[in-house]
């Protein structure tokens, strides 16, 4: 008997020390049968409670008064499968005659509470069948991206959801992008994570840093193109868009629009080429794009018009020729002159990491989905690489990157570098790699002379 109490006193006390440090691993555990049993006790109770019964027919009445039998209890959504994760629990209903998905997402918190789990999200999977997904704890506390990552042409993952779920960042779906946030909110982080994906993927890579490229030029060997000052970048764009002009000319001759020809086989975009004359697609990487928008004489002012105008037209016109955008900042609103407005309607994704005000969560998300701006907003310091992203559907979701360091990113660019395909137009910016540069010594600051 004494064996017994001690091993249950042992048990109890390594439940509550993984519970404590790796909740990932009491999930697994432990956790997953305390909540599968939670879920399964108190559903019925649950649903009553948070108003998700409907009555019974009336033929169940009927035959309960003529049987002399109590009348049968209000029905709850009926459970289609309860399927366990690393992470929590996947509950899929079908719902009861007069129910609405909008009814089971509204009761989300309460459901959460009542259950003892961490967080639940809803979603509606077809008409009258709904999937809860549930986390047992807070899985963007520490971030640990599954072993096994799916990945495909163009799809490549960048950050675990609130739900457990991993974030992809899908250009064939979703071609531009817009990312913003403050400093030391882990926008670089996100991007490195980004370029890092990528360069295991046959695409070329294209990057702006007006930082004198001190966050782009580290990853080097894995760009095709670069430039670290406004000026390279006006010709950069201007070279990028002349190829796109190109590319547009061979899907034209490669249509294949004769009367003997299928229509599935009609081409209107890269996509549609075959393999050995599709043009490797582009992803370009504009970080700080308010560098290139800022201007204080009148030949700036030029040269910001030009550079605005170029992007703009890639955002609209660029899908079709494989060229896809990410622009990064830290604001991105009106104040940065004409034509910001066009270009960020043409952005869809749109990602917010932690910023200073909510003029800036309004920049993001004020015109597809104003409910994510509160979430923004309530971002804290304490968070970095914590984010909410939302595309032009309305959906939003919290997602938070895994730490990936300016290393790591170099490594994973130098080991992919055979990748780096040439591109003749934008040869004039290929970057230069050349041998460790001399340190440049900067002079100390001299202490001011005494009396």
């Amino acid at each position: 008997m004494r064996w017994l109490i001690a091993a249950v006193v042992l048990v109890a006390v390594l439940a509550g020390l993984l519970r404590w440090r790796r909740p990932a691993w009491y999930w697994l555990s432990f956790g997953v049968t305390f909540a599968t049993c939670r879920v399964l006790g108190r559903y019925r109770e649950v649903m009553d409670a948070c108003g998700l019964t409907v009555p019974p027919p009336r033929w169940r009445l009927a035959i309960a008064r003529m049987a002399n039998r109590p009348a049968p209890e209000p029905r709850a959504p009926r459970i289609l499968r309860l399927r366990p994760t690393r992470t929590g629990l996947v509950l899929r209903l079908g719902l009861r005659p007069g129910q609405d998905a909008f009814d089971v997402a509204a009761s989300c918190d309460r459901l959460r509470h009542s259950f003892g789990m961490f967080g639940i999200t809803s979603r509606e999977i077809r008409s009258g069948v709904v999937e809860l997904r549930m986390t047992g704890y807070d899985v963007l506390r520490r971030v640990q991206m599954p072993a096994r990552v799916e990945r495909s042409t163009m799809r490549v993952p960048v950050a675990l959801r609130e739900d457990g779920d991993v974030h992809y960042r899908d250009y064939r779906t979703t071609p531009h992008a817009l990312t913003i946030g403050a400093t030391k909110s882990g926008k670089s982080v996100y991007q490195r994570n980004l370029v890092a994906e990528l360069a295991a993927q046959e695409v070329a890579l294209v990057g702006i840093d007006c930082k004198q490229g001190v966050e782009l030029f580290p990853l080097a060997r894995r760009f095709s193109a670069l430039a670290d000052n406004p000026d390279t970048a006006a010709d950069l764009l201007d070279a990028l868009l002349s190829h796109m002009e190109d590319v547009y000319q061979l899907i034209r001759a490669e249509q294949r629009i004769t009367a003997d020809t299928p229509d599935a086989d009609i081409a209107a975009d890269i996509w549609d080429l075959p393999d050995h004359l599709r043009p490797v697609p582009i992803v370009l990487l504009v970080d700080e794009v308010a560098e290139l928008a800022l201007f204080a004489t009148k030949d700036e002012e030029k040269r910001r018009d030009r550079i605005i105008t170029v992007l703009a037209r890639l955002a609209q016109l660029g899908r079709a020729a494989g060229i896809y955008l990410e622009i990064c900042g830290q604001r991105f609103g009106s104040e940065l002159g004409k034509g910001i407005t066009m270009l960020r309607a043409q952005l869809s994704v749109r990602t917010a990491h932690r910023v200073n005000d909510e003029t800036s969560a309004n920049m993001a998300f004020g015109d597809i989905a104003p409910d994510a701006v509160l979430a923004t907003v309530q971002i804290p310091v304490s968070a970095p690489g914590l984010a909410i992203t939302g595309d032009a559907s309305g959906g939003w979701s919290r997602i938070r990157t895994p730490h990936t360091s300016l290393r790591a990113a170099a490594d994973a660019c130098n080991k992919h570098a055979h990748l780096t395909p040439e591109l003749p137009a934008l040869d004039a910016f290929r970057p230069v790699l050349a041998s460790p540069a001399v340190p440049v010594a900067i002079p100390a600051p001299t202490a001011p002379a005494t009396p």
